[in-house]
């Protein structure tokens, strides 16, 4: 009786030991998931970057700038002109 309880017991502990090592990743599973996760994140925050930059430059603050330095330069340039004449 108590071989047969041992055996059983014994039968129990190698399956659980089985399946814990099953449940377990190896070392390339946990790179390749790891490398996943790093370009999921790339990716995102590519994304997200790109969205921010697009905001900015169609920003009211970046179009009235832009336009600012625009009349600037054509005013500067009006006055180079009329300073120096092209002949």
């Amino acid at each position: 009786m108590k071989l047969s309880i041992a055996i059983a017991v014994l039968m129990l502990v190698f399956a659980a030991h089985t399946e814990a090592q099953e449940a377990e990743k190896t070392i390339e599973e946990r790179f390749t998931t790891f490398g996943n996760q790093m370009k999921e994140l790339t990716d995102d925050l590519t994304v997200k970057t790109k969205d921010m930059f697009e905001k900015i430059v169609d920003s009211e603050f970046a179009t009235k700038t832009k336009n600012w330095f625009t009349e600037q330069f054509d005013k500067m340039k009006a006055k180079v002109d009329e300073t120096f004449p092209k002949q």
